[in-house]
């Protein structure tokens, strides 16, 4: 009598079995998360609102993603992925640089760029670049609270490096270390972060066959790190230390001792699914659950449509609605698109828009160039 393992078509690889058992485990605990962040949604209301300093880390990076109401955690292949998940970057088939402009709300400017090297048989090394600059503004003063003729300008940064990579073709890790820096006229803060995620494909549901088609589940944890406080010169008021008593203690120094801030920390969890996978046209769609420490919990939605055109490039059109289910939000459906070139020698440029309406706050735009290398 055969054994079973030496009958055609019914032999069994242990390796291959395993892998199975892994990816499924991985899975399927992200999908409770998932399950049980969203649910945590419905009951949760804000308690901690305006609590964190340095919030512009919560503007979001990249036209891609802010035209897809920010559900990215679990989209990888963009350099844009810097920000909502490091782990994104290790699906990168060869090197990108990105700059962003975002001209934001009351004349604030923000933009921000990005490089991504691949290592062979390594990783992804990546490094990004953002600012804020908000303009200059008066001084005032309590006797001269029409200004003093001088101005002040308020300037943040953020500097990071990333490293990234596929520890099996079904998973991918990445993580990325911050320095965070708010300068305010003569007054500065700084901190340190760590950024960490993970992207699973799991090829479950997949029209196609291929595992890139099927349910991709996401999750990132950003900003984790130390705490802010502002010291500087503009702190060191004179103090009138006896007002009641004789003697020169009018003019003595005094130096204000402010208190430390966290950062905003986001917990994001998502997934995503390529419904419609043809050999010129591709539908994607994706929903990321964020928790972050300083305001409700929230759920966004994002919708991607491709197509390519002759084999010269890619054509993107892109919309989602960001903040469902919290509480008193000014957001809502984000809109874009965008345009892959490809050239000869494996050169590319990536061309996106997006625009994102921020309620009584205005509408906001995004625009993002890319070249791929």
């Amino acid at each position: 009598m055969k054994k079973l393992s030496n009958i055609p078509g019914l032999s069994i690889c242990p390796s291959r079995r395993n892998e199975t058992k892994r990816k499924l485990k991985i899975s399927l605990f992200l999908i409770v998360m998932l399950l049980l962040l969203i649910i945590n949604a419905f009951g949760q209301r804000p308690h901690r609102v305006g609590t964190t300093a340095a919030n512009f880390l919560e503007i979001g990076v990249g036209s891609d993603g802010n035209a897809m109401g920010e559900a990215y955690v679990s989209i990888g292949g963009n350099l844009s992925s810097i920000y909502w998940n490091p782990a994104g970057l290790a699906y990168l088939d060869q090197n990108e640089a990105m700059f962003m402009h975002q001209p934001w709300i009351v004349d604030i400017k923000s933009m921000a760029a990005a490089l991504a090297y691949r290592l062979p048989n390594i990783g992804i090394l990546s490094f990004g670049f953002t600012h804020l600059d908000y303009g200059d503004m008066d001084v005032t003063s309590l006797e001269m609270q029409n200004g003093t003729g001088e101005t002040f300008t308020v300037n943040d940064y953020c500097f990071s490096m990333g490293f990234s990579r596929k520890l099996a073709q079904w998973f991918a890790f990445g993580a990325s270390v911050k320095y965070i820096s708010s300068i305010i006229w003569h007054s500065g803060a700084s901190a340190y972060a760590l950024d960490l995620g993970v992207i699973v494909n799991t090829g479950l549901f997949s029209i196609s066959g291929a595992m890139k088609d099927g349910l991709n589940i996401g999750m990132s944890i950003s900003n984790y790190g130390t705490k802010m406080k502002y010291d500087g010169i503009d702190l060191i008021q004179p103090i009138d230390i006896a007002p009641n008593q004789a003697g020169n203690f009018s003019s003595v120094p005094g130096l204000f001792r402010m208190q430390e801030w966290e950062l905003p920390l986001i917990f994001r969890i998502g997934a995503s699914i390529n419904p419609v996978s043809l050999k010129n046209q591709r539908i994607t769609l994706s929903a990321d659950a964020l928790h972050p420490n300083n305001n409700g919990e929230s759920i966004n939605l994002g919708f991607q449509y491709a197509i390519d055109l002759l084999g010269t490039g890619t054509l993107f059109f892109r919309t989602g609605y960001k903040a469902l289910l919290m509480d008193d939000s000014e957001y809502g459906l984000t809109l874009g698109g965008g345009l892959l070139i490809r050239f000869m020698n494996n050169l590319g440029i990536k061309m996106d828009y997006a625009y994102k309406p921020l309620g009584i706050l205005g509408n906001t735009h995004c625009y993002t160039i890319g070249i791929m290398f």
